[in-house]
């Protein structure tokens, strides 16, 4: 297992684990920084969908930063028990919920606020994308850390890029 450092909120500098795995791409913390900068205005008291949610470093980074609860997908069941298992680690009482499945295939009669989607690169598909749209509240944001140029979504209003070597964050409005 590999250690991942939150940076920022009221977990920071604590470490969370990775699992060493081509299952799982963890996000640069440079990345990372740069995107809770996008997003640190809509955090607060914020519900979250960390699709695609790997070791939960983004989704718990959402909960350091002031969200109010956060849903984990993640496809592989040995990586969301690592989620589950950094959870327990750092708040076990934190109002969030690890579930095992394909974000394509996920369910929720709930809307989140924030939708922060890191889908494998190697297997990116759009329509896994725009499929989770639908659970995004009016006013809500997804971001978006994908290859290339921005895709288009529908239903969504393009806001900015930020460019890191081959990723790329894509932040779009409700």
């Amino acid at each position: 297992m590999d250690a991942i450092k939150i940076t920022s909120g009221k977990y920071r500098g604590r470490a969370i684990r990775s699992p060493r795995s081509n299952l799982t791409h963890p996000m640069g913390a440079r990345e990372k920084l740069a995107l809770f900068n996008m997003v640190r205005g809509v955090l607060s008291g914020a519900k979250v969908l960390d699709a695609f949610a790997g070791s939960g470093a983004l989704g718990i980074e959402a909960l350091s930063n002031g969200a109010e609860s956060v849903v984990f997908v993640e496809k592989a069941p040995t990586v969301a028990k690592v989620a589950k298992e950094n959870l327990a680690l750092l708040d076990p009482t934190a109002n969030a919920r690890v579930l095992v499945g394909d974000a394509e295939k996920f369910e929720s009669d709930e809307k989140f606020d924030l939708i922060i989607a890191d889908p494998p690169y190697d297997n990116f598909k759009l329509s896994a994308i725009e499929y989770l749209v639908s659970f995004l509240a009016d006013g809500g944001t997804l971001v978006l850390s994908h290859p290339g140029e921005a895709p288009e979504l529908p239903g969504l209003e393009f806001l900015k890029s930020n460019h890191y070597a081959g990723a790329c964050l894509s932040v779009y409005h409700k």
